[in-house]
C-alpha cells in the first residue's frame, strides 16, 4: 500500500469520526473547527495563551488534577475540573514544553466539565488549565516535578 493511500485512509477515518460526532450532536460544527492546528505549534506559553483566546484570570473554581511528583515524564496523568457554569472549553498547557499547548477539550452543553489525559513533560514545570466559560477565560496553575525526562530527556 502506498504512502498516499495510507494518508488518505487516515484523513478519511479522522474526518468520518468528526462527522459522526457532529451528526450525533456530541460536538457542534463550530467546536469541531474551533482551534486552528497552528495553536498546537506555538513555541511559547504566551503564544499558546493567545491562540486559545488571551490571558485568563485565576479562579479557584478551576482545579488541576496532576501528581506533585511524576515518576516518568513520558506519561504524566493530568486532568482539569471546572465548577464554572457554562464551561465550553478546557485547555491543558505545559509551560516548559517545546510546544506548551498539550490538549484541548470541547465540553458539550449539559455535561460535567471534568477531563483527563496523559501528557509528556520534559522537565519539572507548571501545568496550566485554561477554561472558557461564557466567553471568558479562567485558569489554575500547579507545579509538577518530573524525575525522569519525557520530551527527549
Amino acid at each position: 500500500m502506498s504512502i498516499i493511500s495510507r494518508q488518505r485512509r487516515r484523513v478519511l477515518r479522522a474526518g468520518g469520526a468528526v462527522a459522526t460526532l457532529v451528526s450525533l450532536g456530541v460536538i457542534t460544527s463550530e467546536q469541531a473547527l474551533a482551534l486552528p492546528r497552528e495553536a498546537f505549534a506555538s513555541k511559547s506559553l504566551a503564544e499558546a495563551l493567545n491562540a486559545v483566546g488571551g490571558q485568563p484570570a485565576t479562579s479557584d473554581q478551576v482545579q488541576i488534577v496532576s501528581p506533585d511528583i511524576a515518576e516518568n515524564g513520558a506519561v504524566v496523568p493530568v486532568g482539569a475540573v471546572s465548577k464554572i457554569p457554562n464551561t465550553t472549553e478546557i485547555y491543558l498547557l505545559v509551560e516548559k514544553n517545546p510546544t506548551p499547548l498539550a490538549a484541548a477539550f470541547m465540553i458539550p452543553a449539559g455535561t460535567e466539565a471534568d477531563v483527563q489525559t496523559r501528557l509528556k513533560m520534559g522537565q519539572s514545570t507548571n501545568v496550566l488549565a485554561v477554561v472558557k466559560a461564557d466567553g471568558k477565560l479562567y485558569s489554575a496553575v500547579k507545579e509538577t516535578k518530573v524525575t525522569l525526562g519525557g520530551c527527549g530527556g
